[in-house]
């Protein structure tokens, strides 16, 4: 079922509404504020209600660590493009340089700063339709693009995200969820114990701007999570990996090469709840991102404390800087011809076994 209450008023008056999808388990709290995952609520190994991302209970929060993008919506393109320059039919574009010499995740305003509509819902449904239109040349990017995001959250524990949009010219569009997750419970502490598999042979090795060089490479042992281990094995461990040392941390994107099928990408566990995510996508990339740039001593929901290193992402999307590698999985929306992606974050229940 779903149900909305009033989160906050922005300073300038406007209302931000909270949606809460319930399911038999659990719950997902959702902002009209950058489609923003502010709370989701699932059973650990004993049955108990456990919060596993951050998130604040303000909207002026929100705003004040604006640059951390926590839970919300990310667009018109994700992660980073280099000295943000592109180039497209013959003329090139130059947006915002926020992110050391480049353009992050939309520029200075992206999608995580707006608030978007909402399509009426079912209240015994379990689907949030949220609506979004970038027009031409918004942050410099062509295009009048109409984005469509749903959120659904079932009895199953599975969370899905699926973004469409279609756009009137060539441009780059490339989403993704910025949610951050501490399986253990948000505010329980470090996330270095936390057990993680990453299904991708390949990576893209990133120089001291966290912008890629241009290589697609097989993942070395520090980067690799095929087999799994704990993040404190590269984190602490193999701190001095010049890719673990270029992002202050993960900052690193795998190759999935999933050619627009759903697979499963990735499977964390937190070591002491036991709850188990499963993260499957059609998009070519997952980004893991350790919380490297997390402040200490951060006040979130009911009070809890978030320090650094205390949650990560996983960030389904393209490849940074991949409009600028034609031979990569290309972030391009031609004019047009509408772009369909789904995100699955999946949590098995102990109530019907794993």
């Amino acid at each position: 079922m779903i149900s909305e209450r009033i989160f906050d008023v922005t300073k300038d008056g406007n209302k931000i509404i909270c949606y809460k999808i319930e399911s038999q388990n659990g719950f997902v709290e959702i902002l009209n504020y950058g489609g923003i995952i502010r709370s989701l609520v699932i059973p650990d190994k004993d049955g108990k209600a456990t919060d596993v991302v951050i998130g604040f209970d303000s909207i002026q929060e929100y705003i004040d660590y604006h640059g951390s993008y926590f839970g919300a919506l990310i667009g018109r393109c994700a992660n980073r493009i280099a000295f943000g320059r592109f180039t497209l039919n013959g003329k090139e574009y130059q947006l915002a340089i926020n992110n050391r010499e480049n353009h992050l995740h939309g520029g200075i305003k992206g999608y995580e700063s707006y608030i978007w509509d909402v399509d009426e819902y079912d209240p015994n449904g379990n689907a949030l339709v949220l609506h979004l239109f970038d027009p031409d040349m918004r942050e410099n990017y062509p295009g009048n693009v109409n984005v469509t995001v749903t959120y659904s959250f079932t009895d199953d524990n599975e969370l899905t995200i699926d973004y469409k949009a279609v756009s009137d010219k060539d441009t780059v569009f490339n989403p993704t969820n910025h949610s951050y997750f501490n399986l253990n419970g948000a505010g329980s502490g470090t996330i270095y114990n936390h057990y993680l598999e990453i299904y991708a042979d390949y990576f893209t090795p990133i120089n001291s701007s966290c912008l890629p060089t241009g290589e697609i490479k097989e993942v070395t042992p520090a980067i690799s999570f095929k087999s799994g281990k704990a993040l404190a094995d590269g984190l602490i461990c193999k701190a001095d990996d010049p890719d673990i040392v270029a992002g202050g941390g993960y900052d690193c994107n795998y190759v999935l090469g999933h050619n627009g099928e759903m697979k499963l990408a990735a499977t964390a566990i937190g070591d002491i709840s036991g709850i188990k995510m499963h993260v499957y996508t059609t998009q070519p990339g997952i980004q893991l991102y350790s919380g490297n740039f997390m402040k200490d001593n951060i006040t979130g929901k009911d009070g809890k404390t978030y320090g650094y290193r205390h949650a990560f992402c996983l960030e389904t999307q393209f490849a940074p800087d991949s409009i600028n590698h034609p031979t990569w999985d290309s972030p391009l929306l031609k004019a047009n011809q509408p772009c369909h992606y789904i995100t699955k974050y999946v949590f098995p229940s102990y109530i019907n076994k794993q």
